[in-house]
C-alpha cells in the first residue's frame, strides 16, 4: 500500500526506514522523501512510527487528552 503518492513510497519502505533507525517524520523524509511534497501522508507516517514504538507526535497526545480515538487506517484522530 502506498503511503506517499507524491513520491510513490510504500508502507513497506517507511517501515524499512523505521527499522533502520528513523524515529521522526523528518528522518523518514530524509530517507525516502515521503512527506516532503503535499504532506497528506505525514499523519500516516506518524501512525506507523507510533506502531513501531516511536514517541507519539504532539497531535496524537493532544487527541488522546481530548478523548478522541485514533483511526489506524488513516492515522488521524476521529471523534469517539
Amino acid at each position: 500500500m502506498y503511503v506517499c503518492m507524491c513520491h510513490a513510497v510504500t508502507e513497506a519502505q517507511v517501515k524499512q526506514k523505521i527499522d533502520e533507525g528513523a524515529s521522526t517524520p523528518r528522518q523518514i523524509a530524509q530517507g525516502c522523501k515521503a512527506g516532503t511534497d503535499c504532506g497528506s501522508c505525514v499523519r500516516r507516517i506518524q501512525a506507523l512510527l507510533g506502531e513501531h514504538g516511536a514517541r507519539p507526535c504532539p497531535t496524537a497526545r493532544l487527541a488522546e487528552r481530548l478523548g478522541l480515538a485514533a483511526d489506524p487506517a488513516v492515522g488521524a484522530p476521529k471523534a469517539a
